[in-house]
Formats: C-alpha cells, sequence, structure tokens
C-alpha cells in the first residue's frame, strides 16, 4: 500500500527568534539550530524543515533539563514559548 504524502500549501516558517548567538556546541542561542541548519533552511523542503524544528525543540529540552538545576533565573521572554 502506498502512503498519501500530505500537500504543504503553506511556507513553514523560520524558527529563528532573532537572538543570533553560538553556543559553545555550534547552536544558535535562540533558535537552536546548527550552521548548516540555519544557512540552509530556504533550500530545505518542508519534511526537512520539520525535521529542524523537531531537532530544535529537542535541544532545547535539553538545554532546560541541564541548566534547571544550575539555576533558577527564568527563560528569556523570546524563548518562552518555543512551541514554534
Amino acid at each position: 500500500m502506498l502512503a498519501m504524502q500530505q500537500i504543504e500549501i503553506f511556507e513553514i516558517p523560520s524558527p529563528c527568534k532573532g537572538i543570533c548567538e553560538v553556543n559553545n556546541r555550534g547552536y544558535c542561542k535562540g533558535c537552536y539550530r546548527s550552521r548548516e541548519e540555519r544557512f540552509g533552511w530556504n533550500s530545505f523542503s518542508n519534511v526537512e524543515k520539520k525535521q529542524v524544528i523537531s531537532l530544535c525543540q529537542q535541544r532545547y529540552k535539553r538545554y532546560l533539563k541541564k541548566h534547571k538545576a544550575n539555576t533558577e533565573q527564568p527563560v528569556s521572554p523570546k524563548q518562552d514559548n518555543f512551541g514554534f
């Protein structure tokens, strides 16, 4: 049986938060994309963009988990709603 592919009507927007600083692992501190993911965004298919967003969400969750125990400072308002 062939799987039907969902047609995307709208372009998936960039997850850029406008912070644009790189952490020690090479990921943007605002959107958690790698250099390749940031520079290739406009050429990615919607499937690839969804994969990048999923990776960014995973990276952000790991960041929160790691730093929650180390600090009680609130998350930046620009990053607070990271649901894309």
